[in-house]
């Protein structure tokens, strides 16, 4: 059997000597091109792979690197104002890429070396050195590499170290933050959005809502859409930034329609996760409906531009349509139905969206007038496809259980407005589903609102054919008109 080698912890004083040798040299590129030097780096950055030397590692090691480190500094600062060979540049950066990789090695689920490296202050000398790097005006692949290398190596260091993060957001917002977000390489970005998650809570978020620092948020909604693949700036919007109300009103103010739409997206992803929420999350997303229900309210009207063929891609329309969507889903929960119910305005301005946009629908032939073609070609292409279906579903919503809101809406004349809209229609999918349960609960425990409809079919303002199909009948009792619910036979 041969012998087993060596420990590669056994390494460790060997390398932490040449490493100090290393760092001795006048300049980085002089120690760098000196025998080992690049290797002894690259051995500690393999040997860091495993948590054993992670562990053993002393603060002489990290105090060499930060030599390192700081000599690159100055030296990186020269060539800004002297251009320095590329050559001379480029064995600079492998050796500052590598000294990154072996920090960022050295940290991994190791709370004593970050500590040790903050405490040695390789946090400022990292970010002054990544402002330097972004400032470098080469196109090389080493100078990419020292700075995917360098972010990767703050994340590291913030991972589940308070401190760290403290420090490092400290050091690096907004600035940091912006050049790198903003940076051409994917990767760059990546390992940024990754910091940033890394280093928010709820104190910082409220830190972007100043003037200047809105364009980290804004940076990152903008990556998103640009890169749907993006897990972390995902994250950073729905784990973070949409937990503030505040901030997503001064986004929403800042963004272009195309931007909006996106935000809406994640707000649509945000509520419709199956997680639970805390009462603080809830009370978050009350207020986002609240603000969204105002906007509605607003802009609600801008959807009847979609009426002229020539306007479908209208974007303040479509906006409109994905608030509704957005207000429909939220709706849909109890905890924000209850909030959203009593909003000053919303059900009187559904009522009336869907009272205009069934007009529109009749006076000329549009996405607005009810169609249904026998032979099921494909499906329509239109941004307001759907829009009254969802219309009579937010109504539907906002009168459950509710009597105040049932009382509403007979005032408004909107139970016979929606028994208008009970026939299939291709423009409105499922709009049958959705108006037999607006009615339902239109007149749950109601006999007001029972007897209006229960009227209509007396005077044939209502089909009676569609009341069966929503599972309603009429009976005459004690000479007044009643509306009931039916069980249907079953289909053979």
């Amino acid at each position: 059997m041969a012998a087993a080698g060596p420990e590669p912890e056994a390494a460790l004083p060997a390398l932490a000597q040449q490493l100090g040798l290393a760092a001795r040299a006048e300049r980085p590129s002089e120690a760098s091109s000196g025998p080992g030097c690049l290797e002894t780096v690259r051995r500690l950055t393999g040997l860091f792979r495993e948590a054993r030397p992670r562990e053993m590692a002393e603060e002489s090691m990290f105090q060499s690197l930060l030599k390192i480190l700081t000599k690159a500094s100055c030296e990186m600062e020269l060539t800004c104002k002297d251009s320095m060979e590329l050559i001379t540049l480029d064995t600079c950066l492998l050796l500052v890429a590598e000294c990154f990789r072996c920090l960022r090695n050295a940290c991994v689920r190791c709370a004593k070396n970050q500590d040790v490296m903050r405490n040695l202050g390789l946090i400022e000398v990292s970010v002054h050195l990544i402002q330097l790097l972004h400032g470098l005006e080469v196109e090389q692949e080493s100078l990419l590499a020292a700075l995917r290398c360098s972010l990767q190596f703050l994340g590291n260091l913030a991972a589940g170290n308070g401190d760290s993060q403290n420090s490092i957001w400290k050091c690096a917002f907004p600035d940091l933050f912006l050049s790198c977000l903003n940076h051409h390489d994917e990767k760059i970005i990546t390992y940024c959005c990754m910091v940033l998650f890394t280093c928010l809570n709820s104190e910082k978020v409220r830190e972007l809502l100043e003037h200047n620092n809105l364009n980290v948020a804004l940076a990152v909604l903008n990556i998103y859409r640009k890169q749907l693949e993006s897990e972390w700036s995902f994250l950073i919007v729905t784990d973070h930034l949409l937990k503030c109300p505040e901030l997503v009103k001064a986004m929403y103010a800042k963004l272009s329609n195309q931007e909006r739409i996106t935000l809406l997206e994640l707000i649509m992803a945000k509520i419709s996760e199956k997680n639970s929420m805390s009462s603080e999350e809830m009370a978050v997303l009350v207020n986002d409906a609240e603000f969204l229900a105002s906007l509605f309210q607003e802009k609600c009207h801008d959807v009847l531009k979609l009426t002229s063929a020539a306007n479908t891609e209208d974007e303040e329309a479509i906006v409109t349509i994905r608030i509704l969507d957005v207000l429909c889903e939220m709706t849909s929960n109890n905890e924000q139905l209850e909030h959203l119910q009593t909003c000053p305005g919303l059900l009187e301005t559904a009522v009336d969206t869907l009272q205009l946009t069934h007009l529109a629908g009749k006076q000329t032939t549009n996405i607005f007038t009810a169609t249904h073609s026998m032979t099921g070609e494909g499906e329509i292409s239109h941004p307001a496809v759907g829009f009254k279906s969802h219309l009579i579903r937010l109504i539907g919503n906002l009168c459950y259980k509710n009597k105040e809101n049932q009382d509403k809406v007979y005032r408004l004349d909107g139970i016979p407005l929606i028994l208008d809209n009970c026939s299939i229609d291709d423009n409105n999918p499922f709009v049958n589903q959705w108006a037999v349960y607006a009615i339902r609960n239109l007149t749950e425990q109601n006999e007001r609102n029972q007897e209006v409809i229960a009227q209509m079919e007396q005077q044939g303002l209502a089909d009676n054919s569609i009341l069966k199909n929503m599972g309603l009948e009429i009976e005459k009792r004690d000479e007044r008109l009643i509306l009931k619910s039916v069980r249907k036979n079953p289909t053979s």
